[in-house]
């Protein structure tokens, strides 16, 4: 599913030039968890008004509510995966009280909508088209439909504001804090939504897209709580997603749906989804890298999975494997450290031991990469040096394993080091001693001793299809497909001398 919402309403304090404090850097950091579980995991409400939770929950305690939900290691304590996501972006609603359950819908699926005013970030029929597509993400699913008026009160009142606004009973925190927050369907403040007009609002992935967030906060808006799952609309922490695909999942799907029901504007008989085709000679990849001793394959929602001294290729789904990744993964490698990345828009996930790390998805920039750059095209890990080359449309990243970080002159000319492979490159590996760039349906075999190509092939020619190319297109295989040419071969000699024995022996018979 597609992550969405929103701030991390507090940040350290800035770098000091002199030597950080140890005894202060605790302190600091136990003010932020204090305060973030003060206002995420011990509010609630009664009616429009906040009030304190009255059981006494132990920080311990609510430390362990904040870790299940985002499916952390449960310790209980302030650990460092711990304080990195409570300094991710996310929504200024709570996960719990209230907030942590399926609310009960507006009674009517005629909605009205108005814009109180404007942020200076973006022109006005921007801001109006922002609005407009994030009500429709659910009106395709459900009976709802949602109608502007000018003026007069609507059901959703939408707004830009900045710190303490009005009666609201949440405040902004300033830029980089929370990002919106909305309020349940109901009398008053109910389904109103606000956006902090200190942040840097967009259309595109250069600030905090407004679609993205309104969709997030609209769901509340219709009754939703925030999910635990990374890959859903509803979950807590803003993430950038693929603006041509619907941000919804499954998750949100089944939450809205059980409150207002499908939508009567959907056929009773979805189109089912492609299933990708092994042999089709059009089939390209998303992703492909090495597990251990497979090389895996990524197209959509599916993934082949190859064992390189075994024949044979095997077929799953990537959710039969790890439910909460996303389809449609853009880049995946395999580290020095017995990890994989994978990678989708400006996030990426790590697994080890089979499992995603707690966490996870971070942004890429905590690689390395600059906030411009929004999605890798392929990644390829060279395991005679320890580097890791990322590739972004024409030009190339290096990253040392060892010292995890990005090494600087970066980004190069891909031509400069691969000269000849296609561009874009849509999924990259290593076997042996050679490089394997995939480009559309075609794949080269690049020699990174030499810096040329050794040969051209199919992309999935890894899957030992049964077709002629000028170059054998099976590598790690073509020997044993030597072998059945040779042996195809002898057998035809052998058939080839007993018909001419059996043609001889008729005609000796006829003619003696």
């Amino acid at each position: 599913m597609k992550i969405l919402p929103f701030l991390c309403l507090f940040s350290l304090a800035s770098s000091s030039a002199f030597p950080a404090d140890p005894k202060r850097e605790h302190e600091e950091s136990r003010q932020l968890a204090q305060a973030y579980l003060g206002q995420f995991y011990t509010l609630e409400t009664e009616g429009s008004h906040l009030v304190q939770n009255k059981s006494n929950v132990s920080l311990d305690g609510k430390l362990r509510e904040m870790q299940a939900f985002f499916g952390l290691t449960v310790t209980g304590r302030l650990d460092s995966n711990t304080l990195e996501t409570m300094k991710q972006p996310r929504c200024g609603m709570p996960d719990v009280g209230q907030y942590g359950y399926i609310l009960p819908g507006w009674r009517k699926h005629s909605l009205t909508y108005r814009i109180l005013n404007y942020t200076p970030d973006m022109e006005n029929s921007d801001v109006d088209e922002a609005i407009q597509k994030a009500l429709e993400v659910w009106s395709k699913v459900t009976p709802l439909t949602f109608t502007r008026i000018s003026k007069g009160i609507a059901d959703i009142m939408v707004a830009f504001r900045t710190r303490a606004h009005g009666k609201c009973p949440r405040q902004f925190d300033g830029p980089l804090g929370v990002l919106g927050h909305a309020f349940p369907p109901g009398w008053g403040i109910g389904g109103d939504t606000h956006f902090d007009e200190d942040e840097n609002w967009t259309k595109d992935s250069s600030g905090f897209n407004l679609f993205l967030v309104a969709a997030h906060e609209f769901g509340h808006s219709l009754g939703l709580s925030h999910s635990n799952d990374p890959s859903a609309l509803m979950f807590p922490n803003y993430a950038f997603t693929d603006l041509s695909k619907s941000p919804l999942s499954q998750d949100d799907i089944k939450g809205i749906q059980a409150i207002y029901g499908s939508s009567p504007k959907v056929s009773a008989k979805p189109k089912r989804p492609t299933i990708p085709q092994a042999c089709d000679p059009n089939l390209t990849f998303d992703a492909v890298t090495t597990f251990r001793r497979e090389v895996m394959f990524f197209k959509d929602r599916h993934l082949w999975r190859i064992y390189l001294e075994v024949s044979g290729v095997e077929f799953e789904l990537i959710s039969s494997f790890w439910p909460s990744l996303p389809d449609g993964i853009q880049a995946a490698y395999e580290n020095n450290r017995d990890e994989t990345l994978i990678f989708k828009d400006g996030h990426f996930w790590i697994i080890s031991s089979n499992a995603i790390l707690p966490g996870y998805p971070k942004p890429i920039y905590n690689l390395g990469f600059s906030r411009r750059t929004q999605k890798i095209d392929a990644a390829l890990f060279n395991r005679n040096t320890g580097k890791t080359y990322f590739f972004v449309e024409d030009k190339y990243w290096r990253y040392d394993e060892i010292n995890q970080t990005m090494e600087k002159g970066y980004p190069r000319r891909i031509s400069g080091l691969f000269p000849g492979i296609g561009l874009p490159v849509d999924a990259a590996f290593q076997y042996k001693r050679f490089f394997y760039f995939f480009s559309g349906t075609k794949q080269f075999e690049f020699n990174p001793y030499t810096k040329n190509i050794t040969r051209v092939l199919e992309a999935n020619s890894w899957f030992k299809c049964q077709k002629t190319f000028n170059s054998s297109p099976y590598y790690g295989f073509s020997q044993e497909n030597n072998s059945n040419s040779k042996s195809m071969q002898v057998i035809s000699q052998q058939s080839f001398i007993l018909v001419i024995y059996c043609i001889t022996y008729l005609l000796t018979e006829i003619y003696s």
